[in-house]
């Protein structure tokens, strides 16, 4: 744990090797990983955290005032934590906020994996409004349940991504989770919508980075990813067969090998950089 001013912060680490900063989405913790890091089997060193609101990361948002910069800092500290320079790798709503971070240039990294980002906000800045309208309609529909007593209003939220009876298909302990930690998701959706993301501000990234989304995701979200990717300079982009957004708990093993090739590949860029 990382103790700061403004609250604690997850941190939690295992393995040896090259330091994996593990960054996961909302209404989950640093546990989201493991699936992936028993893949590795060690080979690396992985750090884990949560972001705001989640696990024993205290939450440092309110509504009207979440900005993406809220997560960077704690993804930061992080990183300071661990000592990098660190291969940075977010899911989902983490992803987003590792964007965040490597367009802040304020911590030393070593390459980035972004996968499944919500940057619906790229999807405006290109024109493409009808993927817009599939998170803007989704999210205002969530929001105004939970607003009317709706229990399981983050149910529409997943579902959104997983389809249709995902929430449903999952464990109670897992519903009770997303359930209660409904307030700080609301606050992610806040942060990603207010991340005006543009074609300038991707060309300032100069980390080497892999975009991934889910063959079977919702069109919206892939497209959004795919922006991304083509917008970031030198960006490879992939998809991993059958996976939908939760990929990283559903589809382990091809999300773990695509990562670990990037890691493979960018430190032999950056050694021959250095020669």
């Amino acid at each position: 744990m990382i103790f700061e001013t403004l609250g604690p912060i997850d941190y939690h680490e295992s393995g040896t090797g090259s330091t994996m900063v593990l960054v996961p989405g909302s209404c989950s913790t640093g546990a989201a990983w493991r699936p992936v890091m028993a893949q590795w089997q060690n080979e690396f060193r992985c750090v884990t955290t949560s972001l705001l609101g989640y696990g024993g990361t205290a939450e440092r948002r309110t509504e009207g005032h979440a900005d993406i910069a809220q997560e960077s800092e704690i993804i930061e500290s992080v990183i300071r934590r661990a000592g990098g320079p660190v291969h940075l790798v977010g899911h989902s709503f983490g992803g987003l906020a590792a964007l965040a971070v490597a367009l802040r240039q304020r911590v030393p990294l070593l390459s980035l994996t972004i996968a499944e980002a919500p940057a619906m906000e790229i999807l405006r800045a290109a024109g493409e409004m009808q993927n817009y309208e599939a998170f803007r309609n989704m999210s205002d529909a969530y929001s105004a349940a939970f607003k009317r007593g709706e229990t399981n209003a983050i149910a529409r939220m997943i579902d959104f991504y997983g389809g249709n009876g995902t929430f449903a298909a999952w464990p109670q302990r897992v519903r009770d989770y997303a359930i209660e930690t409904t307030r700080a998701n609301l606050l992610d959706w806040e942060s990603a919508y207010g991340f005006h993301l543009t074609a300038a501000l991707l060309a300032s990234i100069d980390v080497p980075t892999l975009v991934v989304w889910g063959e079977a995701s919702r069109p919206a979200v892939g497209r959004a990813n795919d922006l991304l990717g083509r917008g970031i300079p030198g960006a490879i982009r992939a998809t991993i067969a059958g996976a939908a957004h939760f990929m990283i708990a559903t589809h382990p093993k091809p999300f773990a090998d695509l990562v670990s090739r990037h890691v493979g590949e960018s430190s032999l860029e950056l050694a021959a950089a250095a020669r």
